[in-house]
């Protein structure tokens, strides 16, 4: 019979209407695809910049998106993300929670990211106008969400923004519970005999080893 912590038991083994370990994986895979398609891109551009030269004054900047230290420095976080998401999927179906903490460390930073916005998009409302005005002129709706009520913009962007929060927070969640039941399973229990209906512990070595000796038996003298 085993025995559990009361810890080892708050997590949930389900995510997604799948075993934790299935979602792990599931999205870890995605993640990795996401990132190879990207990095393709990015190897593309390196091949033909000409092909994918965007003009400076459509984001009304001097920042150059496509010199090649800018997408050198993205390959490299491409490469490093399919990394660490190929660890989290590797972890999962080895069942390593080891393997898992860098990917899980990355959500955790997404969406600290993620709520930073929220925040300055809550303190700062006209940045939302004037992030709109800086994009290029042929975006479709461009002018209509312009015209729009600020207030009713802010809460649009705001329900938006709490609802990928709140899916980020999910699959946090799910790659956590993933983490808590691999270490759970790995967990050396103690074993636990039940005789008569009564559950005896039996100790472990150092109590073993300081149990004192018992004296031997007098010896038997024959009548």
């Amino acid at each position: 019979m085993r025995t559990f912590a009361p810890l080892d038991r708050c997590y949930s083994s389900s995510c997604c209407c799948c075993h934790v370990r299935t979602g792990t994986i599931i999205l870890g895979v995605w993640y990795m695809l996401i990132n190879g398609v990207v990095l393709l891109i990015l190897l593309s551009a390196l091949g033909d910049p000409d092909h994918y030269k965007l003009a400076h004054a459509e984001f009304g900047t001097d920042f150059d998106f496509t010199d090649d230290a800018s997408i050198c420095i993205a390959t490299a976080i491409s490469l490093l993300m399919i990394t660490i998401c190929g660890m989290a999927t590797y972890g999962a179906y080895k069942q390593r929670s080891a393997w898992i903490v860098p990917f899980f460390c990355y959500q955790i930073f997404d969406f600290t990211l993620n709520a930073l916005v929220a925040i300055s998009v809550v303190v700062y409302p006209s940045s939302i106008q004037d992030y709109l005005r800086q994009l290029p002129d042929n975006i479709p709706y461009k002018e209509d969400i312009t015209s729009m009520n600020p207030t009713c913009l802010l809460f649009i962007v705001m329900f938006f923004i709490s609802a990928i929060l709140a899916f980020k927070a999910y699959l946090i969640g799910c790659v956590w519970n993933c983490y808590r039941y691999i270490n759970a399973r790995h967990t050396a229990d103690v074993l636990v005999y039940v005789a008569n209906d009564t559950t005896v512990l039996l100790p472990n070595y150092d109590e073993t080893v300081l149990i004192p000796e018992k004296d031997p038996p007098p010896p038997y003298i024959s009548a």
